[in-house]
């Protein structure tokens, strides 16, 4: 399957990743979306042998939206730095179950993944507070509790369904599915975190829908945008 690239220059490219398809390759040996933006690039500049493609953030398996994509060495350490200082900007839109009390807030917590379960346990800030472990390595530390933030904003709301719009501070693995559902209103479609509500198989509705950077060289700021599909 071809790709749809939403933008690309000499050190990146940004494609739009469909839900059900694996960012990059794992155990099930499923094809990815790496192979395929590899054999995209191979394809397109003639390129015999492997193509280099630096991997510089994921979605889950059942999300879509945006990745971007390293073609160089450089594009990856420029982009891994803005990653690093929160100048790389994720935005997300979800549709939930129900509506959440505040229209616009901030959640903080502290997440805790089950690597055998592949699943997030979420703990109020006021339950547990390691100062510890803010900014220090134990924070990459998967086993670890991690601090996690993210701010959002109810776009609409018929109460029985809300479609809102997710910030993310911090980039934990499932931190907004595990997020939201603690906060009482998980993604439709997410059975893991505690959805009722039915979706499309294989898929939940959270889509990966802006991202900001600068470019690696020119330091130009570029915005994509793409609108969720949540019919």
């Amino acid at each position: 399957m071809m790709p749809r690239v939403l933008y690309e220059d000499n050190h990146l490219i940004a494609v739009f990743k469909p839900a059900g398809i694996l960012t990059q390759g794992d155990e099930t040996g499923d094809k990815c979306l790496m192979d395929e933006v590899k054999e995209y690039l191979k394809e397109k500049y003639h390129k015999p042998g492997n193509v280099f493609l630096g991997l510089l953030h994921r979605l889950d398996r059942p999300v879509s939206g945006i990745i971007l994509f390293a073609k160089t060495s450089k594009g990856a350490s420029r982009l891994s730095e803005q990653i690093r200082s929160h100048k790389l900007i994720k935005i997300y839109q979800a549709l939930v179950e129900g509506c959440p009390k505040e229209k616009k807030d901030i959640l903080i917590n502290y997440l805790k993944k089950d690597k055998e379960k592949n699943f997030v346990e979420v703990f109020d800030e006021e339950e547990f507070r390691p100062l510890d472990l803010v900014g220090s390595k134990k924070e990459s530390n998967e086993s670890d509790l991690q601090y996690a933030e993210l701010s959002y904003e109810v776009i609409k709301s018929n109460n029985k369904t809300s479609l809102i719009k997710i910030i993310l501070k911090t980039g934990r693995s499932h931190q907004i599915r595990a997020q939201l559902s603690h906060l009482g209103q998980p993604i439709v479609g997410d059975i893991k975190y505690g959805s009722k509500q039915k979706y499309q198989q294989g898929e939940i509705a959270l889509c990966a829908t802006n991202l900001i950077f600068k470019t690696a060289t020119t330091g130009q700021e570029i915005d994509l945008k793409i609108e969720p599909n949540f019919g």
